[in-house]
């Protein structure tokens, strides 16, 4: 089997996953989503994710029904049903051991936990091949930009050694902080990657970090091995570029990062001002075009 092969029929599989979450699912409807005898469906999918597909739907699976107890007023019973536990002894044996607290603990504390956010397996290998440094350019479509104001606010960060992008962080940090940052409740923005200037970075640490910010009064747990920091008032210039394909997130990162090149805020009044707060992306996704953000000041202000 040729190996896009492999990685499509994978794909095909965490899609129906996903989107059946909440329903029963067995090997043999995956088997016809993959295209595959059921034997053959289980082994490429563990060998592409590292996971057994029912290691990957139970991970899955809970933790979607974390970010229910954590935003919803709900019975933990209706939330283990919701998700095809069938009784509340068992999806709190599953929850306990998955997150180290019993569902009723999380959903009374919400502290921060290691959500199960699994890479599309698709986009994964494309990262791998194309690679950050090679981000393809094309000719740069609309890209929409906007000043906002962010308040005095801090940053729950997870500091590298030296990476100055996001795969020499996943070198030296891994990949899978982002279900930490994504489970922090009182977040007031997603999680963002960042590039961080000299004056906020912590000694020896790395430029590029990955965090979310939380209010400035932020007096909830701060997970282990993270920090928290100060973030002053400030601009950021948001930059967001058209929706794309998700396939074709390479050439959307490269085509934004050529206009933010040429870009020249004195025209519209505004300078750079990298010290005031860090440059960040958004994760990317294809509905919402890409999107970074850099700080600026108004010119005589």
């Amino acid at each position: 089997m040729e190996r896009w092969e492999k990685i499509d029929a994978v794909q095909r599989m965490q899609d129906y996953i996903a989107e059946h979450v909440m329903e029963p699912i067995t090997l043999h409807q995956l088997a016809r989503v993959a295209g595959y005898s059921p034997w053959h469906s289980g082994r490429i999918f563990r060998e592409l994710t590292g996971k057994t597909l029912f290691e990957y739907i139970r991970k899955y699976r809970l933790s979607q029904a974390a970010v229910k107890l954590r935003d919803e007023d709900r019975k933990i019973i209706d939330v283990a049903f919701d998700f095809v536990f069938d009784s509340h002894e068992g999806f709190t044996r599953a929850f306990s051991k998955q997150f180290g607290m019993t569902p009723n603990y999380y959903s009374r504390n919400t502290p921060p936990i290691q959500l199960f956010l699994p890479h599309r397996i698709r986009e994964y290998y494309l990262t791998l091949q194309k690679g950050e440094n090679k981000m393809s350019k094309k000719s740069s479509d609309t890209v929409f930009v906007q000043v906002v104001d962010r308040p005095a606010r801090k940053l729950i960060v997870k500091w590298g050694r030296e990476a100055t992008n996001y795969f020499e962080y996943c070198d030296e940090v891994g990949c899978d902080i982002w279900g930490v940052l994504t489970s922090i409740k009182e977040a007031i923005y997603e999680p963002i990657g960042m590039w961080m200037p000299e004056n906020l970075r912590k000694k020896d640490a790395s430029k590029y970090v990955q965090g979310v910010e939380v209010p400035d009064n932020y007096s909830g747990k701060v997970p282990e091995g993270f920090d928290i920091m100060d973030l002053p008032p400030c601009k950021i210039m948001i930059f967001q570029g058209e929706p794309y394909e998700n396939e074709k997130f390479e050439e959307a990162i490269g085509s934004l990062w050529e206009v933010m090149k040429k870009y020249n805020p004195e025209l519209y009044g505004f300078k750079w001002v990298d010290e005031d707060a860090p440059r960040f992306q958004l994760e990317p996704r294809g509905y919402r075009g890409y999107i970074e953000g850099r700080p600026v000041r108004e010119i005589n202000k």
